[in-house]
């Protein structure tokens, strides 16, 4: 019997012990561990020369060599004496054989004999050695190809360090964590692998599970030729059971949504909207045609438009192109229907293949023709019936609002059937805004293409001009009135102070505390956010709009932004073009402004609804279900309503705020999810990689101009309205805005946002105060340096960075 077993013939583990003949194992399948051979142990017990060691070690090359054990019971599947017997690294030659028997002595350890007599109960004894070519590793570590401390099996663990690994294996050093699942995630910055290298990795520790058919522990190195494999053994840890294959794909996207629902957004808020989609949208199909039993069918799509992804609002796309797969007219150009989407990543072949019918032909295309026909003249009958429907929605607004109903001195009970109220009434009877909406979309667009068409690119900034002056649009009038306020407070001779005073300053400024008064009376749920329930509003801290009232005073009286006129007769010689246009125009600049004001009286259900669920904070603390009456936004609508109605789950309301807490707090702390998240199988946890952040260095980008006119000031980043202001005659640039940012709007000289689209809050307001704006400049906040100057052109889209000083 030979002292020495070569790499090709280490297959018996009662002869080289577990470890070679993993590895072994591993060589016969194409893993090319480093080139090893196997010492017995029988030949280690003696004082004899080993013989044909220097022979051996002359075919595996100059070395240095690693010495390992591996014993019989080692890297078993019950068993793994990880870390129990020495290891050697950078072993020369000559001194191979005295390394070899201190490993095998090591078998003798007192560490080993408690180990065994703890785990095997089998007597302690020298392990067979391997002999292995050395990496030099630029980086090395350890995986599991399933999760040794959760159980899961569907994500793998990788643990990376500089250089040799046996720091790691020792416990020494703390190595650079991975998780790779459906991406990889690094626990920290990092520094030792790429995202690539961990998922090769991974790669690797999943191929040696299926290899051995079994979850996998491997040691591996990464040199300057590659991957390498240095061990493979069974995890020993109790695992979870292998879950079945699901490739379902979800797709969220907050690439429009986030205008109205930015950062984290509460339990409360969150619920609310879920409800509110699902009722308007299977309105919204209803209005366009489809049948009330193929809305009912697919009543899941509409209860599942939106995900809350890491407590930020997400749009589940995937639902969206199911509803908009219902549609009359989809058969025939699903394309262009695709873009109603408004996102700018197109679906993936995969959802798009397997989501609706195919491409109409034959009889089926007359069949669809006649569905859009039908549903087209549906249109146009709610667009004459459209006065009465808005006059109606405003009676039952009014009715609902004005009822005298005065949540500050309602029960539970009473509370409960309010909102109920305001569901019923109002936000399942939400006819008036969506179908104005709908026709304004349409309007809009006709409108812009047909000036572009006559016009050419003319036409477009002419189009930008047309669609202000009306006077009575709603959005329009907080600024206005903040200018107003400015000058009052210009004449009063007050300055910053008033923002420290609060509302006690204007005690002495009767007249203007009347002023700021009424419009805290008809503005004061308006806020940052506010579509947010947990969003505090100018009732609750009127500071923002007083910081606005002085910011106005100091920037003095500002030039009236008179609306353009155009000269139709010049525009357009021909007569009947002339009509239409004129006609055109005036009807989408009515379907403009009442889509802003219908989205004012928006503004005043939340508020309701936020001062009802308020009161039932007030009213569960009162009765020792909550710690605070604004712990309710941590709670669903379901578990609101049903803790008063008596469907709720759990009467410890406390336990289920203080998880949630926790949760939200954690999501603070991490940056925001991406605009985009593909995942397959429950949706429940998502998970993404960080995307790099590309540094642009560019100083001139174009995005989509949307008021007209030319500035060159200085640049504000305003993340939060509430904690940042803007000077007078500063350029405002943010990810989002929304009806809250009036207040600053009223300062700026200029508007560039991240978000948003010709029809956007920030657009409309822009172009009704005369501010040039760009909108939809992805990456602005970061691509401006708060401070420098730039050059807006709000036609254009035009942005430059102006390297001089003002």
């Amino acid at each position: 019997m030979t002292a020495l077993i070569s790499q090709d013939h280490a297959h018996e583990v009662a002869e080289v012990g577990g470890k070679a003949a993993a590895l072994a194992r591993l060589a016969k399948y194409g893993f090319a561990p480093p080139a090893f051979f196997v010492i017995r142990a029988e030949a280690l017990g003696t004082d004899a020369p080993i013989a044909g060691l220097r022979d051996a070690l002359a075919e595996l090359g100059p070395g240095p060599f690693a010495v390992r054990s591996s014993a019989r019971q080692e890297d078993s599947a019950a068993h793994s004496h990880a870390g129990q017997f020495d290891t050697r690294l950078n072993v020369p030659a000559p001194e191979v054989e005295a390394a070899a028997r201190q490993v095998w002595r090591s078998g003798f350890s007192d560490t080993v004999a408690t180990y065994r007599a703890l785990r095997t109960g089998v007597e302690a004894e020298g392990p067979a050695v391997i002999v292995q070519r050395m990496i030099d590793a630029r980086a090395a570590g350890v995986a599991f190809s399933a999760d040794p401390v959760t159980g899961r099996r569907d994500r793998v663990l990788v643990s990376a360090i500089a250089g040799l690994g046996e720091r790691l294996v020792s416990g020494e050093a703390d190595g650079e964590d991975w998780t790779i699942g459906a991406s990889a995630i690094c626990a920290s910055t990092p520094e030792v692998l790429d995202a690539a290298q961990a998922e090769a990795v991974a790669a690797l520790a999943r191929r040696a599970e299926t290899v051995f058919g079994a979850p996998q522990d491997i040691e591996w190195a990464l040199d300057e030729t590659g991957l390498h494999i240095l061990q493979s053994r069974p995890i020993t840890t109790p695992l979870l059971p292998l879950p079945n294959p699901d490739t379902a794909l979800t797709i969220f996207d907050n690439s429009n949504i986030v205008e109205s629902y930015p950062g984290l957004v509460s339990p409360l808020t969150y619920s609310f909207a879920v409800h509110v989609y699902a009722r308007v949208y299977r309105a919204f199909v209803a209005l366009l045609g489809v049948p009330e039993r193929t809305i009912a069918a697919q009543s899941a799509v509409f209860g599942n438009m939106l995900g809350r992804v890491d407590g930020r609002v997400y749009y589940n796309l995937v639902n969206w192109y199911r509803a908009l797969a219902l549609l009359p007219g989809f058969a025939l150009n699903r394309a262009y229907m695709e873009t109603m989407m408004g996102v700018d990543t197109p679906m993936p072949a995969e959802v798009t293949e397997s989501i609706g019918p195919p491409p109409a032909s034959g009889a089926a295309k007359a069949r669809e023709y006649l569905r859009l026909a039908r549903a087209g003249g549906g249109l146009i009958w709610q667009a004459l019936l459209l006065p009465r429907t808005r006059r109606r929605f405003y009676a039952r607004l009014n009715r609902a609002l004005d009822s005298g109903f005065d949540p500050d001195r309602a029960g539970p009970t009473a509370l409960a059937a309010e909102y109920r109220k305001i569901e019923s009434t109002l936000l399942d009877r939400w006819d008036a805004p969506l179908v104005n909406d709908f026709l304004c979309m349409i309007a809009f667009g006709a409108s812009r293409n047909l000036l572009r068409r006559w016009l050419g690119e003319a036409g477009l900034t002419l189009h930008n001009d047309v669609m202000i002056g009306q006077g009575d649009i709603i959005s329009a009038e907080p600024a206005q009135r903040i200018v107003k306020m400015g000058q009052m407070a210009r004449a009063a001779g007050l300055d910053a102070g008033l923002i420290a005073e609060g509302m006690a300053g204007l005690d002495a400024h009767p007249a203007l505390r009347q002023e700021v008064e009424s419009y805290l009376e008809k503005f004061g749920d308006r806020c940052t956010e506010e579509l947010k329930l947990e969003s505090l509003t100018l009732r609750d801290d009127p500071s923002s709009l007083l910081a606005a009232i002085v910011a106005s005073a100091q920037r003095g009286a500002a030039t009236a932004h008179a609306p353009r006129s155009p000269d139709w007769r010049v525009l357009l010689a021909n007569p009947l073009k002339r009509v239409i246009a004129k006609t055109v125009i005036s009807w989408t600049k009515n379907r403009v402004r009442d889509r802003e004001n219908l989205r004012f009286e928006r503004t005043r259900i939340f508020g309701h609804a936020r001062r009802v669920f308020l009161a039932m904070g007030r009213e569960f603390a009162a009765r020792g279900l909550l710690d605070a009456p604004r712990d309710v936004f941590y709670l669903t609508t379901a578990e609101v309503l049903g803790a008063v109605e008596g469907f709720g789950l759990s009467g410890d309301l406390k336990a289920l705020v203080a998880l949630r807490k926790a949760e939200d707090a954690a999501s603070e702390e991490r940056p925001d999810p991406p605009e985009r998240i593909e995942l397959r199988g429950p949706a429940i946890a998502p998970v993404w990689a960080e995307a790099p952040q590309a540094q642009d260095g560019a100083l001139h980008r174009r995005a989509t101009g949307c008021s007209a006119g030319q500035v060159t000031a200085v640049a504000r980043v305003i993340r939060d309205p509430r904690r940042q202001s803007l000077a007078a005659g500063e350029i405002l640039v943010a990810r989002h805005t929304d009806p809250g940012w009036i207040a600053v709007f009223s300062n700026a000289s200029a508007i560039v946002v991240e978000r948003g689209s010709l029809l956007s809050h920030s657009a409309i307001v822009a172009r009704e105060l005369g501010i040039p704006c760009v909108v939809g400049m992805k990456g602005a906040t970061q691509w401006v340096t708060d401070g420098e100057v730039l050059r807006v052109d709000g036609a254009t889209g035009d942005v430059e960075k102006h390297n001089g000083a003002l």
